[in-house]
């Protein structure tokens, strides 16, 4: 029941609480089913906290278990999660370029004293400072498109475009622009500044780093939940994206006249599916914490 209770919470992204319950949880005196599951909730809680050691070490401690217990459901599991640290995680910009980077490069990057502008979470991110502005989309978009443009400067009308969606700038526009700036150098002042110019304004810090999702597109987050194999009402993704049913209805359209995705079932019963996502890992693109009132 703990462990069940361990992975429900790593679903919803409550990672401290997971921890919390697996602690007491001593793998050497476990059964070895029990163990190998014990040990996988391990494996999912390192990668999804980025300790790409503490994942190793637990895979290993699952593989282990998994091959006493010798049950093939459980073993191909355990593979599955071990595949995800070899897999493509996210995409860094290089010089006007996407790079892919593994979990351990994204790791090491977090830990590199850089200022991480970090699309697969929505957060600002520099060593033990974290701001997550996942409620604040105009804020983060003013950040990545600050931090895309930096060293150099960002235009007034290109951010006004990218932020709030228009393209014909006028000087209510502008004002709006300056109080937002003026909000997000408030709260980003402890590791970082914002500076205007003449054509814009300009991200100060000492070394910026852009992280994106694997996948383009609005439909990434969608792909991470439809990942492991479930089949996902339309509600549930919903509620789990914190978005409309028509919004994820339109994006499960799209994606299925894509081939990506497939349906189950009709009207209330209809239930979506996609198959393993291979090439890269959703880890990045699951919950850090779900909103919960």
């Amino acid at each position: 029941a703990r462990l069940i209770a361990a992975r429900r919470l790593l679903l919803l992204g409550r990672l401290a609480a997971a921890a919390s319950l697996l602690a007491p949880v001593d793998i050497a005196v476990l059964p070895p089913l029990l163990a190998a599951v014990a040990a996988l909730a391990n494996v999912e809680l390192a990668l999804r906290s980025l300790r790409v050691d503490d994942a190793q070490q637990a895979l290993s401690q699952a593989q282990q278990a998994a091959a006493r217990a010798d049950v093939p459901a459980l073993q191909a599991e355990i593979a599955e999660a071990g595949a995800a640290l070899a897999r493509t995680a996210a995409r860094r910009l290089v010089d006007g370029h996407w790079q892919p980077l593994r979990l351990h490069e994204v790791a090491s990057l977090m830990a590199s004293g850089a200022l991480v502008v970090d699309a697969c979470r929505h957060a600002l991110r520099v060593d033990d400072f974290t701001l997550p502005l996942a409620r604040r989309p105009i804020l983060f978009t003013l950040l990545r498109a600050l931090a895309e443009a930096w060293p150099g400067d960002a235009d007034r009308d290109a951010l006004i475009a990218r932020a709030f969606r228009t393209r014909h700038a006028d000087e209510t526009h502008r004002a709006r622009l300056r109080v937002e700036v003026g909000r997000l150098r408030a709260l980003i002042k402890p590791v970082a500044g914002i500076e205007a110019s003449s054509r814009g304004f300009a991200l100060r810090a000492r070394s910026v780093a852009v992280l994106a999702p694997p996948i383009d597109g609005d439909a990434g987050e969608l792909m991470a939940l439809l990942s492991d194999g479930a089949a996902w009402s339309t509600s549930a993704l919903a509620l789990a994206l914190g978005d409309s049913q028509r919004t994820v209805q339109r994006a499960l359209a799209e994606l299925e006249a894509a081939g990506r995705v497939r349906a189950i079932g009709q009207t209330r019963a209809r239930r979506w599916l996609a198959p393993p996502l291979t090439g890269f890992t959703t880890i990045l693109l699951l919950p850090a914490a779900l909103p919960l009132g």
